[in-house]
Protein backbone atom coordinates (compact mmCIF):
# COMPACT_ATOMS: atom_id res chain seq x y z
CA UNK A 1 0.00 0.00 0.00
CA UNK A 2 1.24 3.48 -0.80
CA UNK A 3 1.29 6.25 1.78
CA UNK A 4 -1.40 8.86 1.25
CA UNK A 5 -2.78 11.72 3.30
CA UNK A 6 -6.38 10.88 4.23
CA UNK A 7 -7.46 13.87 6.32
CA UNK A 8 -6.30 16.62 8.62
CA UNK A 9 -8.12 18.51 11.34
CA UNK A 10 -8.51 22.24 10.84
CA UNK A 11 -8.96 23.94 14.19
CA UNK A 12 -11.39 26.83 13.91
CA UNK A 13 -13.53 29.08 16.06
CA UNK A 14 -16.73 28.42 14.12
CA UNK A 15 -16.89 25.39 11.82
CA UNK A 16 -20.31 26.55 10.55
CA UNK A 17 -18.53 29.59 9.09
CA UNK A 18 -15.08 28.27 8.17
CA UNK A 19 -15.93 24.98 6.44
CA UNK A 20 -18.59 26.48 4.13
CA UNK A 21 -16.22 29.39 3.35
CA UNK A 22 -13.65 26.99 1.93
CA UNK A 23 -16.11 24.67 0.19
CA UNK A 24 -17.91 27.57 -1.48
CA UNK A 25 -14.74 29.36 -2.53
CA UNK A 26 -13.23 26.20 -4.05
CA UNK A 27 -16.52 25.18 -5.69
CA UNK A 28 -16.77 21.97 -3.67
CA UNK A 29 -19.89 20.27 -2.28
CA UNK A 30 -21.24 21.58 1.00
CA UNK A 31 -19.45 20.24 4.09
CA UNK A 32 -20.94 17.15 5.73
CA UNK A 33 -21.17 16.56 9.48
CA UNK A 34 -19.22 13.71 11.08
CA UNK A 35 -19.34 13.61 14.87
CA UNK A 36 -18.30 17.03 16.16
CA UNK A 37 -16.72 18.02 12.83
CA UNK A 38 -17.73 19.41 9.45
CA UNK A 39 -15.93 17.62 6.63
CA UNK A 40 -14.80 19.29 3.40
CA UNK A 41 -13.93 16.58 0.87
CA UNK A 42 -11.36 17.34 -1.81
CA UNK A 43 -11.31 15.71 -5.23
CA UNK A 44 -8.27 13.54 -4.43
CA UNK A 45 -9.93 11.78 -1.48
CA UNK A 46 -8.34 13.95 1.22
CA UNK A 47 -10.64 15.74 3.64
CA UNK A 48 -10.27 18.79 5.83
CA UNK A 49 -12.12 18.11 9.06
CA UNK A 50 -13.19 21.38 10.69
CA UNK A 51 -13.33 21.17 14.49
CA UNK A 52 -14.28 24.03 16.83
CA UNK A 53 -11.61 24.98 19.34
CA UNK A 54 -10.93 28.11 21.38
CA UNK A 55 -7.19 27.83 20.75
CA UNK A 56 -6.09 28.24 17.14
CA UNK A 57 -2.57 27.63 15.86
CA UNK A 58 -2.41 29.19 12.43
CA UNK A 59 -1.68 26.77 9.61
CA UNK A 60 -1.06 26.90 5.87
CA UNK A 61 -3.12 24.86 3.40
CA UNK A 62 -2.25 24.79 -0.31
CA UNK A 63 -4.57 23.60 -3.08
CA UNK A 64 -3.35 22.50 -6.50
CA UNK A 65 -5.86 23.48 -9.20
CA UNK A 66 -5.97 23.21 -12.96
CA UNK A 67 -5.99 26.52 -14.85
CA UNK A 68 -9.78 26.76 -15.45
CA UNK A 69 -10.51 25.95 -11.80
CA UNK A 70 -7.92 28.52 -10.65
CA UNK A 71 -9.73 31.13 -12.76
CA UNK A 72 -13.08 30.22 -11.18
CA UNK A 73 -11.76 30.23 -7.61
CA UNK A 74 -9.85 33.48 -8.15
CA UNK A 75 -13.01 35.09 -9.58
CA UNK A 76 -14.96 34.08 -6.44
CA UNK A 77 -12.13 35.42 -4.25
CA UNK A 78 -12.16 38.75 -6.10
CA UNK A 79 -15.98 38.96 -6.12
CA UNK A 80 -15.95 38.70 -2.31
CA UNK A 81 -13.40 41.50 -2.12
CA UNK A 82 -11.01 39.33 -0.12
CA UNK A 83 -7.42 40.54 0.16
CA UNK A 84 -4.80 38.32 -1.47
CA UNK A 85 -1.06 38.27 -1.91
CA UNK A 86 1.53 36.83 -4.30
CA UNK A 87 3.67 35.60 -1.39
CA UNK A 88 3.17 33.86 1.96
CA UNK A 89 4.79 36.77 3.80
CA UNK A 90 2.04 39.08 2.51
CA UNK A 91 4.51 41.58 1.07
CA UNK A 92 3.04 41.67 -2.45
CA UNK A 93 -0.67 42.56 -2.06
CA UNK A 94 -3.19 42.22 -4.91
CA UNK A 95 -0.70 40.40 -7.14
CA UNK A 96 -0.58 36.92 -8.67
CA UNK A 97 2.67 34.98 -8.35
CA UNK A 98 3.76 33.38 -11.64
CA UNK A 99 6.58 31.29 -10.17
CA UNK A 100 7.49 28.00 -11.88
CA UNK A 101 5.38 28.81 -14.95
CA UNK A 102 2.11 28.66 -13.04
CA UNK A 103 0.00 30.99 -10.94
CA UNK A 104 -0.55 31.18 -7.19
CA UNK A 105 -2.15 33.48 -4.66
CA UNK A 106 -2.40 33.45 -0.88
CA UNK A 107 -5.34 34.59 1.25
CA UNK A 108 -6.72 34.17 4.76
CA UNK A 109 -9.67 32.10 5.86
CA UNK A 110 -12.03 33.39 8.59
CA UNK A 111 -9.69 32.13 11.35
CA UNK A 112 -6.50 33.51 9.81
CA UNK A 113 -5.20 30.26 8.32
CA UNK A 114 -3.14 31.09 5.23
CA UNK A 115 -4.67 29.43 2.18
CA UNK A 116 -2.97 29.09 -1.18
CA UNK A 117 -4.30 28.22 -4.60
CA UNK A 118 -1.77 27.28 -7.27
CA UNK A 119 -1.62 25.81 -10.73
CA UNK A 120 1.90 24.31 -10.47
CA UNK A 121 3.56 22.68 -7.46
Amino acid sequence: MSVQLNHTIVWCRDKQRSAPFLASLLGLPAPTPFGPMLIVKLDNGVSLDYYDNDTISLQHYAFLLDDPTFDQVFARLAAQGLPYWADPGKQRPAQINEMAGGRRVYFDDPDGHLLEIMTRP
